[in-house]
This record gives structure tokens, sequence and C-alpha cells, in this order.
């Protein structure tokens, strides 16, 4: 089981292969919103924004969100880990049930290229 060390780490390096992608994933990864990551299987959740094309975690807090955001994913820490090592596909997971992610449908449209 993935550590909250190890979830962390695993959100900095997709903020960093943001950063590096193509113009196409830059693009649609430039949306200014909020965004919160739980972690089912530890029960944590990394709350913070994605914005110029990165996600910066604000803070890490026990449980559910606290607060709902406009960019929701949920997931096992091994899951992220797996999505992020390029050993999981995000599509094929989300499908499955998996990964959940919950946005407004304007911001779907615009992640759709990321997924």
């Amino acid at each position: 089981m993935a550590t909250i060390t190890e979830c962390r780490g695993a959100l900095d390096r997709l903020s960093d292969n943001l950063a590096r992608a193509d113009d196409g994933v830059r693009g649609a990864a430039a949306l200014d919103r909020t965004l919160s990551c739980h972690i089912t299987d530890l029960d944590t959740t990394f709350t913070g924004r994605l914005a110029d094309g990165r996600i910066e975690v604000q803070d890490t807090v026990p449980g559910p969100p606290p607060v709902k955001a406009q960019i929701r994913l949920a997931m096992s820490g091994d899951d992220l880990v797996a999505m992020v090592g390029g050993e999981l596909n995000f599509a094929k997971a989300w499908a499955s049930g998996r990964v959940k992610l919950e946005a407004g449908f304007r911001d779907l449209i615009r992640l759709r290229s990321l997924l």
C-alpha cells in the first residue's frame, strides 16, 4: 500500500509531467480550478489548485474532502502511484470505476485530452 509521502510525490511528478507536456495537453490543464484528490485506502485528501498547467497541493487533510472542489478525484494510493508511473491507464481505470473523476461539464470537455 502506497504511503501519504509516496502519494504526495506522485502528485508532484504529475504536476511536473503536465508542465513538460506538449501544447495541447498543457492547454487542457491550463485551467484555474480548485482540486481535491481523495486517497481512499489512506482516507486522506490532498487539496489545492490546478493552475497554469500545474497542480499546486496546498494541504493534506484526514478523511474525505472538507469542501467540494471544482475538480474531484478519488482513488487508492497504489492506483495514483501506478498511473503517474505509467503502469495504469487513466481512461481504463476511470471506466472500470477504480478512479473517480467529478467536475463540471465544461471542465470535463477541456480535460478530455489529459485522459
